[in-house]
């Protein structure tokens, strides 16, 4: 009953995206576009949208986390790094760069896949590439060529 329950979650959440536009990498192009502000052509509608995520998730995690547990798991996972490190930095700026790029983000991605969409599809084998190359990177042993990564935490 769980994973029916997950995959309901996860359903309505991929409908929300499509709703709000999320999965059109035009919209969200024209989104990031603030230079077109002075034409008219911006579009700030996702500014909504990212409130209104941003509200659910405060207030979201404060009922939460008052729990002793999740309802579907043993324990919380929460990140224990309070610091901020080169990964914190570059992480969400190659994320940036690339839905800049695209227009494209990790959630609404999935969306593309259920019209068919062959660049949504190239996004996520690339996405997965990434995430699988850096894993690499990080979880390597030492090269003379590439020194081994400083911090082998997990990713």
């Amino acid at each position: 009953m769980p994973i029916l329950i997950q995959f309901l979650i996860g359903l309505l959440f991929g409908v929300g995206l499509v709703i709000a536009g999320m999965s059109d990498p035009a919209k969200v192009l024209n989104f990031l576009d603030v230079t077109a502000m002075a034409t008219g052509g911006w579009d700030g509608s996702l500014a909504f949208v990212m409130a209104g995520a941003i509200l659910v998730t405060f207030f979201g995690f404060r009922v939460v986390l008052k729990r002793k547990t999740p309802l579907f798991g043993s324990s919380f996972h929460l990140p224990t790094k309070l610091g901020i490190d080169t990964r914190i930095l570059l992480g969400p700026a190659i994320f940036g760069i690339g839905w800049g790029l695209a227009g494209i983000c990790p959630g609404p991605a999935f969306t593309t896949l259920g019209v068919g969409s062959a660049k949504g599809a190239l996004f996520i084998i690339a996405m997965l590439v990434g995430m699988v190359g850096t894993r690499w990177i990080i979880t390597r042993p030492a090269s003379p060529i590439l020194p081994m990564a400083s911090n082998k935490s997990a990713i």
